[in-house]
């Protein structure tokens, strides 16, 4: 089946299952009295710390609590909020019975396939010859009834044509905040996108609601007068591609038409590369300090490239000042290393490329590996 310019498009339709508050939700099935209580999921679980917040159960986002939203100010938005640490061990687990549930699924007498995105969220449909025979709604329903089964947790399911439009739908399927001290706001728990309701859901949403469309993106757009989704979808192909590229530009355009091609592929995620990073509680003011930070953080990230069995083949850093101001920097190495000493050389180095002189806040380390063998 052929979709705009003649470019595939799923047989069936495709969900998009997304845990909800799913840190929270996990640390409150391990200690019920948090239920109905704003819990925060951040750094070490203390607000005088620095850090940001993962996830904030629905009781905190009512007092406009988030992620990305930083400790010291949830704390100061919600002072009665219970603060926890990251569990990563904890949430890799149940995140990976909750997706092995949902594959034990069968769709018309067929497995279904699982992409997992993240610790909680995952694309589910079927191969690329399989027609779905089944209303697609059943399928959400049992695939929410399986995770609350298996795992005591809820989940919200987006339905679209393609993956673009399931990732989108779950948006509108998903409970809001209430009042603060009221919890929640139930929603319907399976919401549908589809190329007939596209223009009239997502036409006048700004383009910056689209699943891929960040801020900078958005600020390019809107130089060349694109503010909305129908906005991009009826720009001049020729001007996106000399606005942002013969390959990005033609993207966006498939974007604001609601168009996506790429199939759901279930092959288990191999990652790309490993990094660290630490937010320090007193900013660094001395550079050899900075230096020093650095090349220790590499050296942990060699340690976990080690585990893989892969050898580096880029370097990266990423330098935050005190006042938030955040870039990173790049090296390709002349060979594959896994050498300690040679790539912590290498991310120091690199500081060379960045402003000194200033307070930094945070330090990370990323190395790029070559592929498995």
């Amino acid at each position: 089946m052929t979709g705009e310019a003649g470019l595939p498009r799923p047989a069936s339709p495709v969900l998009h299952v997304d845990l909800d508050q799913f840190l929270a939700a996990v640390e409150m099935l391990r200690d019920p009295s948090l239920v109905g209580r704003p819990v925060v999921v951040g750094g070490r679980g203390d607000p005088s710390l620095r850090g940001v917040v993962s996830t904030a159960s629905y009781e905190a986002r009512a007092y406009g609590v988030g992620s990305g939203t930083p400790l010291r100010v949830a704390a100061r938005k919600c002072p009665d909020a219970v603060f926890l640490p990251v569990d990563f061990a904890a949430y890799e687990a149940v995140s990976a019975r909750v997706f092995d549930a949902i594959r034990s699924l069968e769709w018309g007498g067929v497995p279904v396939l699982v992409q997992v995105l993240g610790w909680d969220e995952a694309f589910v449909g079927l191969g690329p010859d399989a027609v779905a025979p089944e209303p697609v709604e059943e399928i959400a329903a049992r695939i929410r009834a399986r995770v609350l089964e298996a795992e005591q947790l809820t989940c919200c399911v987006g339905i679209g044509d393609n993956k673009l439009q399931a990732k989108l739908a779950t948006g509108f399927a998903k409970p809001r905040p209430g009042e603060p001290g009221e919890g929640r706001v139930e929603g319907p728990g399976v919401h549908r996108l589809s190329d007939q309701t596209w223009f009239p859901v997502m036409g006048a949403r700004p383009a910056r609601a689209l699943w891929g469309i960040g801020a900078k993106i958005a600020q390019r757009l809107a130089a060349i007068d694109v503010h909305t989704v129908e906005d991009l979808a009826r720009a001049d192909p020729h001007r996106l591609a000399d606005a942002f590229g013969p390959t990005t530009g033609p993207w966006l355009r498939r974007l604001g038409r609601g168009v996506d091609p790429s199939p759901v592929d279930p092959t288990p995620w191999v990652a790309r590369g490993h990094g660290r990073e630490e937010t320090f509680q007193d900013d660094l003011t001395d550079w050899a300090d900075v230096a020093a930070e650095v090349a220790r953080i590499a050296r942990r990230v060699v340690a976990d490239i080690h585990a893989e069995g892969r050898p580096a083949l880029r370097v990266e850093i990423k330098v935050r000042y005190a006042n938030f101001f955040t870039l990173t920097r790049s090296h390709k190495l002349p060979a594959p290393s896994d050498d300690p000493d040679l790539l912590a050389a290498e991310a120091v180095a690199l500081l060379e490329r960045v402003e000194q002189g200033r307070p930094v806040r945070l330090l990370g380390v990323r190395l790029e590996m070559t592929a498995p063998g």
